[in-house]
């Protein structure tokens, strides 16, 4: 795959033969499964790449997980796109684009507020409130229940350590030293773009599911 890889990108190859290389990964990622739908995902991501910085330029949500949606539209055409055309991975990367500046103009309308006096409206990264981002870090796994708990309550509604640390039944000493690990931890995935684009409700579960499906089962074309 690496050798292919090469090829693909390099200069030596016609656009005859690329689509040539392409009609066969598909064929085999629809009928041989996983590995090859996963292979697709490798040889194309360089478009992908660049795919996620033409819409990422100006994407503003901070509810819409920009990548994952790139991916589901280069997936789900794995499955449709017609054989007999020619620029079959530009179709496939395309379709990712078309999925994600979809998912970023139905997040802009669901976003907007339209009424008759002055009103706020969820600011977007990197101003979000506090409170969002310790959500946006418990759904990303990167804090616990006690831990978000043990922050909000401490830093963000003026409880006392020793208050919260009776609550989850542990010392103030102990209570002081996990708050502290807790908050490097989110300073760490604040730094490093983790909680950017994490959706707070089960769209994101909905979500990762279906990506797990599409690279686990894509079905022969009829």
């Amino acid at each position: 795959m690496d050798e292919l890889k090469k090829l693909l990108l390099g200069r030596g190859m016609s656009r005859l033969e690329q689509d040539a290389v392409w009609r066969e990964l598909v064929v085999r990622a629809r009928r041989d499964g996983p590995a090859w739908v996963i292979a697709c995902v490798g040889l194309a991501m360089p478009g992908l790449r660049r795919a996620v910085r033409r819409v990422g330029s100006d994407w503003a949500s901070p509810t819409v997980d920009l990548h994952a949606e790139v991916l589901e539209g280069f997936l789900t055409q794995l499955k449709r796109v017609d054989l007999d055309d020619d620029r079959i991975v530009g179709k496939l990367v395309d379709a990712g684009t078309r999925r994600a500046r979809k998912a970023r103009d139905a997040d802009a309308d669901a976003s907007a507020i339209r009424v008759n006096r002055p009103w706020s409206r969820a600011p977007l990264n990197p101003w979000d409130h506090p409170d969002w981002v310790l959500a946006r870090a418990f759904a990303a796994g990167v804090i616990d229940s006690e831990e978000h708990q043990l922050i909000g309550r401490t830093r963000l509604e003026g409880h006392t350590v020793a208050t919260v640390a009776a609550e989850l039944g542990i010392s103030a000493a102990v209570a002081g030293d996990w708050r502290r690990k807790a908050q490097l931890k989110l300073a760490d995935a604040i730094r490093a773009g983790e909680l950017d684009h994490v959706r707070l409700d089960a769209t994101l579960v909905r979500r990762r599911k279906r990506l797990r499906e599409l690279l686990g089962v894509v079905p022969v074309a009829a």
